[in-house]
């Protein structure tokens, strides 16, 4: 199967090249796609260099897929273009994500909703792809009524120049800085950039693509979204009402069932999931498992993932798993 990355110079690229590798995906070729300045220069992949190709070059060799990960821009202008050649394109930008034509896939969520029609497939957010997998079990169980979730954001969702910038900080050098202010020892409560309501870009993702997701727009969500000094992972505190009344323990079990969950709750022990411990990994972690006591049938969890692997790259390559298995591509 030919497989087509968008975008494979850059950090969530270069993941989903690292996921396609280590999950065996059934790649017979790769085609590396970047702009014309990267043009030619050399990727491995499984131990054989590809030539990085132009989006136009890519469409003429006529992938089977194309996972995009190079901006709204390239993926507005590119993935029509792919898409009309015949391409699966599964776009890991906001592009496509709230329009209606469109399906936004969470594998464990709602992967039941796609079909071989469909050409353009969203990947969520980040942040949303690791909370949908936590409430997907509680909401089918307790019906969710409203969710708070405050988010703890790695900068390794700004990119590679906010990475640097965090570095350099750290070792007091001047450098290029990806943020309006400094990060390293600071906490950002900025994401992406402020809408008419007060809210971000970033936090309004959270709110519209989790009642997509979730096929549900009852579920009430709101959000606050901060950047902090971490690489490897965004954690996020979830508060959540539900209409029914719920069992901790079978919350508990309801988690550990889920399939892309680990639930690492032992307060006696210290153990709780942390962003140092999810680098690197597939999972969605949970801990810190309670009831609301100021709120009746309401819960609070700690969700931890890492951000390139199922907060971007991982997630959009199960989607392509799902594909293949299902015989829709």
């Amino acid at each position: 199967m030919k497989i087509a990355v968008v975008g494979a110079t850059g950090l969530v690229g270069s993941e989903m090249l690292k996921v396609l590798a280590e999950r065996n995906f059934p790649v017979t070729e790769l085609i590396p796609v970047a702009s014309e300045k990267s043009k030619g220069k050399e990727i491995e992949f499984k131990g054989k260099k590809y030539k990085v190709v132009t989006p136009d070059e890519a469409i003429v060799m006529k992938p089977q897929i194309a996972l995009f990960s190079a901006g709204g821009g390239t993926s507005t202008n590119y993935a029509p273009q792919f898409a009309a050649a015949g391409i699966t394109v599964i776009d890991n930008s906001s592009a496509w994500r709230m329009d209606p034509t469109k399906k936004l896939v969470v594998p464990e969520v709602n992967a039941h909703v796609l079909s071989s029609d469909d050409k353009i497939i969203a990947n969520p957010n980040c942040s949303t792809i690791q909370m949908v997998v936590v409430l997907k079990p509680l909401h089918e169980r307790y019906k969710i009524k409203r969710v708070v979730v405050s988010t703890y954001q790695s900068v390794t969702g700004t990119g590679v120049k906010a990475v640097q910038q965090l570095n350099d900080e750290r070792a007091g050098k001047e450098g290029e800085k990806a943020y309006p202010y400094q990060i390293d020892l600071n906490v950002i409560p900025q994401i992406d950039v402020f809408q008419e309501n007060g809210y971000t870009k970033e936090e309004m993702k959270m709110i519209k693509e989790t009642n997509k997701i979730m096929g549900d727009d009852n579920i009430r969500v709101t959000a606050t979204t901060v950047r902090i000094p971490v690489i490897g992972g965004h954690s996020e505190a979830v508060n959540i009402e539900f209409e029914n009344d719920f069992d901790l323990s079978e919350v508990r079990e309801l988690l550990e069932k889920q399939t892309g969950v680990v639930v690492v709750d032992d307060p006696t022990n210290l153990k709780y999931p942390m962003p140092k411990d999810a680098h690197g990994k597939d999972e969605v972690f949970v801990g810190r498992i309670r009831r609301d006591e100021s709120q009746d049938k309401a819960l609070n969890l700690w969700v931890v993932a890492d951000n390139l692997r199922k907060g971007a790259a991982t997630n959009a390559v199960q989607i392509a798993e799902y594909l293949v298995k299902q015989g829709m591509v």
